[in-house]
């Protein structure tokens, strides 16, 4: 008797809650981009909400494809490497934005005294990354400065800084937020045009988002996860310093001055909060007007190369539901 009534009291009492687990693909090393993840991992924001998040290494397979494939849950995207794989009819959804600005800009050296406008850039030599996009946006902001839109490009990865820094090239494309601050730190004395201040979208970039299917399937999880993150970024644009600390300690950084000053240049920027706008909104405006750019400019295409052309609509390429949960 005594132990059938122990055994119907054991049976009622609640199972320990198990944490869900889930994954995000990463667009990069780890970086203060991912500020927020890292945070909401350190903090407990993702085991407040009941979830256990893996953040997946960085690998020669772009975090889209990654996404798309089913390798990852969630994933970081670059503006350009979600939007491409959404046109090209890929079953992805924007769920945030981190930057609500450009962070990317155009960078010579300020002792070439050759170049004080786009148009001067003209005829020069551009050390590049591969993309499509680079080709659409310098064009732009060379035409659009009333210049004539012809360069030599040699593709240099990572190494376009050193060689921009010694003189071998022109000018090149560099993340303010990273890149600029690197450049600041080794001494750099460099010059920089805004793409916005001539017929660029100021776009918002750095995605996180879902496949749709995903997402239709378990709303909650999405809400979950979204909420926990949010929380992250909030709490890292109002600590920059300590969440800087925070980051080094995670990862692997041969000098931990560039993420504090990085940390430093987001804050200062008001990259990640920007007025009364939440942390991670998506401004449909902007969205659609980056969106328009690209695919006017031949740069979104099919599996053939074929340039895509513009759906009239691009609502349904994001969903932040989960704000209002």
């Amino acid at each position: 008797m005594i132990r059938s009534v122990l055994l119907a009291a054991s049976l009622s009492l609640p199972l320990p809650a198990v944490a869900e687990s889930l994954s995000v693909a990463l667009d990069w090393t780890l970086n203060t981009n991912h500020i927020g993840l890292v945070i909401a991992q350190e903090k407990g924001f993702y085991a407040d909400e009941g979830l256990t998040v893996e953040l997946l290494p960085y690998s020669d397979t772009s975090s889209a494809a990654l996404l798309a494939g089913g390798a990852a849950d969630f994933a970081y995207l670059t503006s350009l490497g979600f939007l491409s794989a959404r046109a090209g009819g890929a079953d992805l959804v924007a769920l945030w934005a981190t930057m609500q600005h450009e962070t990317g800009r155009l960078v010579w050296n300020s002792d070439n005294a050759a170049i004080t406008r786009p148009a001067d850039l003209s005829g020069k030599t551009y050390a590049g990354f591969g993309s499509a996009w680079e080709e659409a946006l310098i064009a732009a902001m060379i035409r659009n400065d009333g210049g004539e839109p012809v360069w030599d490009t040699v593709t240099l990865g990572t190494g376009a800084y050193e060689a921009l820094a010694s003189g071998a090239v022109d000018f090149t494309l560099e993340v303010a937020t990273w890149e600029g601050v690197n450049g600041e730190l080794l001494g750099r004395k460099q010059s920089a045009f805004r793409y916005a201040d001539y017929g660029i979208p100021d776009q918002q970039n750095g995605y996180i988002g879902t496949r749709g299917a995903a997402l239709a399937a378990d709303p909650a999880r999405a809400a979950a996860f979204m909420r926990a993150t949010q929380k992250g970024y909030e709490w890292a644009a109002d600590h920059p310093g300590e969440a800087a600390e925070i980051l080094i300690g995670a990862g692997d950084f041969p000098n931990p001055d560039l993420v504090r000053g990085s940390m430093r240049a987001i804050a200062d920027g008001g990259y990640l909060r920007d007025g009364d706008t939440p942390v991670g909104a998506i401004d449909p405006e902007r969205f659609s007007a980056m969106a328009r750019f690209l695919f006017d400019s031949g740069v979104l295409k099919d599996a053939g190369g074929a340039a895509l052309t513009w759906p009239g609509d691009v609502a349904s390429w994001y969903d932040q539901g989960w704000m209002a949960e």
